[in-house]
């Protein structure tokens, strides 16, 4: 959160797509903290209920916060018009474990953040971009800034055309 408020002080208007595991567990933080510091937020969840513990408390937080959510296979014209008009589009869809390739709904997201004008951040990779080995998967946006948390990953030197800048942000574990 931060880090994006840093680079981006003047924004409004936040989109953030939150997939069902921790990376949306941090999605749904920075939605939240958005929100707290005044931003409009609409929150756009991908492939369904959160599912991991850190997700399933950090999902409820932001409803309790009554941040507007909706579903990714739900989008309406007017949610789609919302989100290429956002300031900010935040991917926390896919984290490091993804392999393979985008769901249909994640790609459609992708599409999205990669049409959208605002300013695009990532959390821990863009989704689609695989960890270890840096295989980009059909329909992976480009962002302007990638938050990893810990240590950079192989991936942010294999393909940076995709990650944008790269900020490790330490979360307190040790080396």
């Amino acid at each position: 959160f931060e880090a994006i408020i840093a680079r981006r002080p003047d924004l409004h208007r936040a989109a953030v797509f939150c997939g069902t595991g921790n990376n949306g567990g941090n999605g749904y933080v920075v939605a939240r903290l958005l929100r707290e510091w005044g931003a409009e937020v609409l929150l756009v969840l991908v492939g369904g209920k959160p599912k991991t513990p850190d997700a399933i408390t950090n999902f409820y937080r932001a409803a309790m916060a009554d941040i507007p959510m909706v579903v990714a296979s739900l989008l309406t014209e007017e949610d789609a018009a919302w989100i290429l008009g956002a300031d900010l589009l935040v991917d926390a869809i896919y984290g490091t474990g993804f392999r393979g390739e985008l769901s249909l709904e994640a790609e459609i997201c992708s599409g999205a953040m990669g049409k959208g004008s605002g300013y695009k951040a990532a959390l821990d990779l863009p989704s689609g971009l695989e960890c270890d080995t840096g295989r980009i998967a059909e329909g992976t946006a480009a962002v302007d800034l990638t938050i990893t948390f810990h240590a950079e990953k192989p991936c942010h030197g294999l393909a940076p055309q995709l990650c944008g800048e790269v900020l490790v942000a330490d979360i307190g574990i040790k080396e």
